[in-house]
């Protein structure tokens, strides 16, 4: 192996490892081993940046466009009020929701299909007295299933289609991909239905618990120096029977005094540990003696105005390890925190002190305006109404049926061979942007500008691992590992290797870095390079371990109320099925 290999493999290991261990977020992470690369002399220029010039990038951009105006204009809510009106059983259930939903996730984002549902989904299965962890999950699934059946269905599909084109081959056709990707999606779908009941543990979620009387929300006050309860005793002081609330510790001078007895003296500055409905916060900020550990965090939060909303935590926020303290989070956000979720649990903790991380859930009070003033921003991944009517009920909006008329327009005329995939999804943005279907406004927010700069990154990194000799080295390692069993045990190793790569950084990273590897192991043993570029392309998404290895898994991770350990329980299994599924069908 040449020097310039070894370059680019200590190079694409620190990439590695700065990804998968949280140091640095994607779009930087790519990006700099780029530069670096480009820096080394492994590749020029022109090979670095190709990307930023590739179809892939805009048209992920115009689709972006597309899925908003559909979600903005409702045009998917008959279908989700058909879905629910009709689902009878955990099985049926799965089956009636997730089926509609990976038919969609194939045309559209999978994203705003997750977030549109997640709400209608969770009231669904808490009116059946069903824990919602038995149904979110699957769903998140279920879209990473549709995804792979058109080459428009995921971002990373489009990328292995630029990566194709750049390698001077004609690109993915809309349809080339369905003959692995369909057969994948239904057995996927059908195997999440029968496995749930079995092996998915129904979670208590952040919903049930901001509904129900258990006591699992932590609300700190402290006894107010000036305040009437300073020298009282608990019981004196009317916190013994509280309706909803209870408690449970006294912490003086940072030692804790529980259980905390009637017959406890409160002191000035005590600070005390209740626990129970998030709701009874109001009232206890309300009480006589009694301030916010968290003020002025909780200042000026009214109940007439404001409502409780979800807000999940995701990958690119700039709030991963910092406090609620730290970056000011009333007065940045305007909201305040009343309990936050992690790993199904909540956090029993000073919450303004609370290190946040990918995944947690924060259960906010929030005027009406917070979702749509921070939607589009990486902060959170997605942001949920926990109160209230839903935006819209589900009812479509007149222009709904432009939009889902204009998404169907595109997928004929690309699937036709009419257009390219690009032409048509451009036209159909600016289409709906000139009908005022979506904002100009709202059609630029929608656009993950993070997402698009790791696609074009991205074949920077695909040039240097084919430039320097290393995707050779390596595709010539996994030939030599499967020698004499046979190509489709050769492709096996290479989707294997993709799967895991995909559940530790991006699904458009670990593509990129397979392709050039898949390339020249097709190459070593005669096979079809767009097989191979297939099987990359449908593995890359196929990301059901963990909750951190797709965006959607994250997005439901939280909400409900899941163990980072439950992914793989119904996962391992999901995995090694479509692992098979492809190695048999590319």
């Amino acid at each position: 192996m040449g020097f310039e290999a070894w370059i680019t493999l200590a190079v694409v290991a620190v990439m590695f490892v700065a990804m998968a261990r949280g140091l640095a977020h994607p779009a930087p992470a790519i990006l700099g081993a780029v530069v670096a690369l480009l820096v080394a002399g492994v590749i020029d220029a022109k090979q670095a940046f190709a990307g930023f010039s590739n179809a892939a990038p805009i048209t992920v951009a115009a689709l972006y466009v597309l899925a908003r105006a559909v979600e903005d204009t409702g045009a998917l809510r008959p279908m989700i009020a058909a879905a629910l009106g009709r689902t009878e059983g955990q099985r049926a259930g799965i089956l009636r929701i997730g089926l509609p939903a990976a038919a969609a996730s194939a045309f559209l984002n999978n994203t705003p299909i997750v977030a549109m549902l997640m709400r209608p989904v969770s009231e669904l299965a808490e009116a059946r007295n069903v824990s919602p962890s038995r149904f979110l999950m699957p769903l998140s699934f279920a879209v990473i299933l549709g995804g792979v059946v058109t080459t428009i269905g995921t971002s990373t599909n489009l990328v292995v289609s630029g990566l194709l084109e750049n390698a001077g081959q004609a690109p993915l056709g809309l349809f080339e991909i369905t003959h692995v990707g369909l057969p994948m999606a239904l057995i996927g779908i059908v195997l999440i239905a029968v496995l749930t009941p079995w092996l998915l543990p129904e979670r208590v979620t952040p919903r049930r618990n901001l509904a129900s009387a258990d006591r699992d929300f932590v609300v700190r006050m402290i006894v107010d120096p000036a305040g009437a309860i300073a020298g009282r005793t608990v019981e004196a002081a009317g916190l013994r029977h509280l309706e909803g609330v209870f408690l449970v510790e006294v912490e003086r001078d940072g030692d804790p005094i529980a259980p905390v007895a009637p017959t406890t003296l409160l002191r000035a500055g005590d600070h005390l540990l209740f626990v129970g409905q998030a709701r009874t916060i109001l009232d206890l900020r309300n009480r006589e003696g009694l301030i916010s550990a968290e003020s002025p965090h909780l200042a000026d939060i009214e109940t007439p105005e404001h409502r409780f909303v979800e807000a999940v935590i995701g990958a690119g926020s700039p709030l991963l390890g910092q406090t609620p303290k730290q970056v000011g989070f009333r007065g940045r956000y305007q909201a305040a925190i009343v309990g936050i979720h992690r790993e199904g649990q909540p956090v029993v903790a000073k919450l303004g002190e609370v290190k946040l991380r990918v995944g947690d859930t924060l259960l906010l009070l929030a005027d009406p305006s917070f979702r749509e003033r921070w939607r589009d921003r990486s902060d959170f991944l997605v942001i949920t109404p926990l109160d209230g009517e839903p935006p819209g009920a589900l009812v479509m909006s007149p222009k709904g049926w432009l939009a889902i008329g204009t998404a169907a327009a595109v997928v004929l005329v690309a699937g036709s061979g009419l257009l390219p995939i690009l032409e048509a999804s451009l036209l159909g943005a600016i289409g709906l942007v000139a009908t005022g279907t979506i904002s100009a406004r709202a059609a630029r927010d929608s656009v993950e500008i993070d997402v698009l700069i790791v696609i074009a990154a991205s074949f920077g990194i695909g040039a240097a691992i084919e430039e320097s000799g290393l995707a050779t080295v390596l595709g010539r390692e996994i030939v030599e590992l499967f020698s004499g069993a046979g190509w489709r045990f050769v492709l096996l190793g290479l989707v294997l290797a993709t799967v895991t790569l995909t559940e530790f950084i991006s699904n458009n990273a670990a593509a990129a870095l397979m392709f050039p590897i898949a390339m020249a192991t097709a190459e070593h043993v005669g096979g079809d390079p767009r097989a191979f570029a297939i099987a990359v392309a449908v593995s890359a998404s196929a990301s059901f371990l963990t909750p951190i290895g797709y965006q959607t898994n994250t997005m439901v991770y939280g909400p409900g109320g899941y163990r980072f350990s439950d992914y793989a329980r119904l996962g391992a299994p999901l995995t090694v099925v479509s692992v098979l599924v492809v190695v048999l069908t590319a």
